[in-house]
Order: structure tokens, then C-alpha cells, then sequence
């Protein structure tokens, strides 16, 4: 795609202008809505995530999302890996397209997620974003060690912190291809 396409392409998310704009290369995917006459299939975001403020947090900044998308919220690692593999409560629970990761987490740490996902055949395709407050080196070489998709130190400031999920938004969801659930 040359730069001039890609500017308009960028150009429209950011106006809002839909008219002729496919959001993602739908594939296979089932249709169940309609923007402008397209049919797309909502993104399932499964956020791991034990701090009620980040949770609200990340809601708000995925409300005014330019993607339809249905925000899934697991409290901690053990309730994420029960959500992921159908189990408990979680049996009718949708695939996730994308996972947003806290490390520092309650009864399972985010590490020991981010590893069962990676080498679980059904869910080592799909993405995870660690999302977390740290800064530390040694957690960002580990996160990539154990095949995290994307490491991001969550801002302190609400401002910054919408920005930075809506680029991540912007990016994961109208740029990138996801795989098919």
C-alpha cells in the first residue's frame, strides 16, 4: 500500500468517514452487524486484568473505539485460563481475537497466562498484548521470551492512557489481520 493510500486510509479512521472503508478483511468471518452497509463480525477483547480503575479505564477508551468491539473482563489468571478454555462459568464464553494481559496478577501471574496460552494449540494464535505498569527490563525480555505479541507500560495519566489504547486500537483492529476464531 503506498503512503498516499495509506494516508487517506488514516485520514478516514481518524474523520470518522466510513462510507466506503472495510475496517478489516473480514475473511470468514460470520456476519452480525452493519456499519455502512459492510458486514463485520464485533472484535472480542478478553482483558486480564485485577485493578477495577484499569478496567474502567480501558472500557472508556474502547467505548468511542472506531471498531465494534465487545470487551471481556477476567479479575485474574486462574479466571482468564477458565474463560480461554471454556471452563466453569465460562462455557459458553467466546473466542477472544485479542487478549490484553496484566503481569501482576492475583492467584495465577500473568507470566504463567501469557505461557499456557503459547503452548496451548488452540490459543497460541491468538494475540496478547501484555498491558501492565511495568518498566522493568528483565519483564519485557520475559514477556517476548514467552512469545507476547506486544509489550506496553501502561501511562499513569488517564489522557495518555486512552491515547495509547486507541492507537493500540487503531492499529490491532483496522490494520492488522487478526485470525479467524
Amino acid at each position: 500500500m503506498s503512503v498516499t493510500i495509506l494516508d487517506n486510509v488514516l485520514a478516514r479512521i481518524r474523520t470518522r468517514h466510513w462510507d466506503n472503508l472495510l475496517l478489516h478483511e473480514i475473511g470468514s468471518w460470520e456476519a452480525n452487524m452493519m456499519i455502512s452497509g459492510i458486514d463485520v463480525k464485533p472484535v472480542d477483547i478478553l482483558l486480564v486484568e485485577d485493578n477495577p480503575v484499569d478496567v474502567m479505564m480501558t472500557k472508556e477508551a474502547f467505548s468511542g473505539a472506531r471498531v465494534c468491539n465487545t470487551l471481556h473482563v477476567a479479575e485474574d489468571g486462574e479466571e482468564a485460563m477458565d474463560f480461554l478454555l471454556k471452563q466453569g462459568k465460562f462455557l459458553n464464553a467466546p473466542s477472544p481475537d485479542i487478549i490484553l494481559l496484566d503481569l501482576n496478577l492475583p492467584r495465577k501471574d500473568g507470566r504463567e497466562v501469557l505461557a499456557e496460552i503459547k503452548k496451548d494449540p488452540a490459543l497460541r494464535h491468538i494475540p496478547v498484548i501484555i498491558l501492565t505498569t511495568s518498566e522493568s527490563p528483565e519483564d519485557i525480555v520475559k514477556s517476548y521470551e514467552l512469545q507476547a505479541n506486544c509489550f506496553v507500560t501502561k501511562p499513569v495519566d488517564i489522557e495518555q492512557f486512552t491515547n495509547a489504547l486507541g492507537c493500540l486500537g487503531e492499529f490491532w483492529f483496522t490494520i492488522v489481520r487478526l485470525p479467524p476464531n
